[in-house]
This record gives C-alpha cells, structure tokens and sequence, in this order.
C-alpha cells in the first residue's frame, strides 16, 4: 500500500494502480544503516528525489562522534536490495519487484576511504617500475 502525501500534508492510503492525483507526491520512508550497525532516520521522501540528495541528506545528518565521516556524495555508496544505486537516479527509478519501498526501506552505507594525494601519488610513481621486464643473454 502506498502513502500519498497531500499538499497539507494530510496522508491517504492508494491501494490501486501507479496513478497520482494532481497535487498529491509518493513518499517513501527510508532508513539508512551505517556500517556500525547504527541507523539514521526513518525519514520520508519524496519519490522524485535522487539517490545523490539522499546521499547529501546522509552526510547532513551523519553523526558528530563518528570518526571517517563522508566529505562529499562520492564517499558514499547506498545498496539497495543488493544492488548499489546511481547518484542521477531517482527513487521512482531504482524501485524494483525485489524492493518496492512499501513500508519501512532500510538501505545499506558504505564510506569509500579517504585518499591522500600523497598516497595516489606514490601509487602512480610505483607503477611502471614494477612492470619492468628484464632479460638476460646466456
């Protein structure tokens, strides 16, 4: 059953087709599960919204004490029913038989590990030496 949420925010339950009223936006209500166990939300949100303003909306809320926050959107990667989801997509479009968002969602984080530039930077010097060839004349 879907939640509709009406411009004065009076909610109403559909159970028919996909159809939407003027006026009227699908919310879906998401929870996000940090990689220590711990959640943020449940929030609600509106179908059209992307995976990046969910992303942005996570870094907003990430909590102060944790250490190795995210910094940017492409820190994080949200999964969803196994599958990582697309900054440009929207929560209409990563909806699936597997996950419909009926009811409570509750989608994975993962925190991409900051890189120095030092650290890419030594990486990059590194490799062509280790792909030297060496031959020896007998």
């Amino acid at each position: 059953m879907k939640q509709m949420l009406f411009s004065g925010h009076r909610r109403c339950s559909e159970g028919g087709g996909g159809e939407e009223m003027s006026g009227v936006q699908e919310q879906f209500e998401i929870k996000f599960r940090l990689p220590d166990g711990t959640d943020i939300g449940p929030k609600r949100y509106p179908a059209a919204s992307t995976v990046a303003t969910l992303k942005e909306s996570i870094i907003a809320q990430w909590p102060k004490d944790k250490d190795k926050g995210p910094r940017t959107v492409n820190d994080l990667k949200l999964i969803n029913a196994g599958k990582i989801l697309e900054n440009n997509r929207t929560l209409s479009e990563c909806k699936s038989p597997i996950c419909d968002f009926s009811g409570l969602t509750t989608m994975h984080i993962v925190v991409r590990a900051p890189t120095s530039d030092k650290q890419s930077n030594k990486v990059r010097a590194k490799k062509p030496k280790d792909f030297r060839c060496g031959c020896s004349i007998m």
